[in-house]
């Protein structure tokens, strides 16, 4: 007898809430991740200096689109997991999609784009760790 898992994607059935608190999450993950955890490692990978990053695009639109993007991402997260998600089921959910899906997008980019694996840890551990913490807030909050 074969089992399966049905997934019911109902994107009208989500409490908004838990979506603004949700995509929100990202921005706290990020500050510690790219502050003290791995800031410097993150800008050496990357090429950057704190220089280049105050000269960048405005942080009304680099933080705006981080929102848009992260309240997307939470809104179809919350879709996936539905009214009866719990904080664990949340988190796991959140952490496989994170690793399963964006982790492997980016190690592809990232091999064609010939950036380094240091890069690859620093930005696909965040995106794992923030949509396991977003999934979390869903199952709280939903």
């Amino acid at each position: 007898m074969q089992e399966h898992i049905e997934v019911i994607f109902t994107p009208l059935v989500v409490k908004p809430i838990a979506v603004v608190a949700a995509a929100l999450s990202g921005f706290a993950v990020g500050g510690i991740w790219y502050g003290p955890l791995f800031g410097k490692s993150w800008m050496v990978a990357s090429g950057l200096t704190a220089e280049d990053l105050q000269r960048s695009a405005s942080p009304l639109r680099t933080y705006g689109t981080a929102f848009v993007a992260n309240f997307i991402g939470a809104w179809v997260l919350a879709s996936v997991l539905g009214t009866d998600a719990t904080p664990m089921n949340g988190a796991f959910v959140g952490g496989v999609i994170g690793l399963a899906w964006v982790a492997t997008a980016l190690a592809t980019i990232y091999a064609f784009e010939r950036r380094g694996p240091l890069l690859l840890m620093i930005n696909a551990g965040y995106q794992v760790v923030a949509l396991a913490v977003t999934g979390a807030i869903i199952g709280l909050l939903q």
